[in-house]
């Protein structure tokens, strides 16, 4: 599947930080003495490590094999994602403020940040209230969220064409990264919602 394979392979994309070049995309048109800020340089990489772990292992989640055959290892990665999330989510919310472009670009990626943080945290808090059809819709709009690292990527280049300039670009892709996919997620939830009778 696509979205298993794009996940997977973004989701190891921040390898390249380790064992690559260390300016690596954005990073290369960042002032040097960003770096040398230790809060922004703290929240970037806890970002990035438990961001692609999140993007790495939560499509396993909407496998309905898996919760069937073992709803142990479901519950498992299931915690690991909502702590990758929540660390990532939050550490978005700090590096947000330092992001390219200024205030529309911090403001599109900081409603990423609160809604990823939020969507994940009562996906959690529905499961452990036994109510698992809100349960699972709010996990897909976590997910939706967190697969804005691949959509980011995907639309930043047409942008480019399209607009002529990274600057453009990249404010309007701040936006665009989540918003598309957020909405698919809303028609899914819906989908589910007239299939199966609310729970709770």
């Amino acid at each position: 599947m696509l979205l298993v394979a794009l996940s997977v392979v973004v989701g190891l994309y921040p390898g390249l930080f380790f064992w690559g070049e260390k300016k690596v995309g954005i990073l290369k048109i960042k002032p040097g003495e960003l770096f040398l800020n230790p809060f922004w340089y703290g929240s970037f990489y806890v970002h990035i490590i438990f961001g692609g772990l999140a993007l790495l292992i939560g499509w396993i989640q909407f496998s309905p094999w898996i919760r069937r055959k073992n709803i142990t290892l479901h519950r498992r990665i299931g915690r690991l994602y909502v702590i990758a999330v929540l660390l990532s989510a939050l550490a978005g919310f700090n590096i947000a403020f330092y992001a390219t472009g200024g205030l529309p670009v911090a403001l599109g990626f900081i409603s990423l940040s609160l809604i990823w943080f939020y969507t994940t945290l009562m996906a959690y808090l529905r499961i452990r209230s036994g109510q698992v059809v809100p349960h699972k819709n709010m996990m897909i709009y976590s997910y939706a969220c967190c697969f804005a690292a691949v959509t980011l990527r995907a639309w930043m280049p047409l942008l480019i064409v399209l607009f002529g300039n990274f600057e453009t670009a990249y404010t309007v892709v701040a936006w665009w990264c989540w918003i598309p996919n957020l909405t698919i997620a809303y028609f899914l939830t819906q989908k589910s919602a007239l299939a199966t009778p609310e729970q709770g």
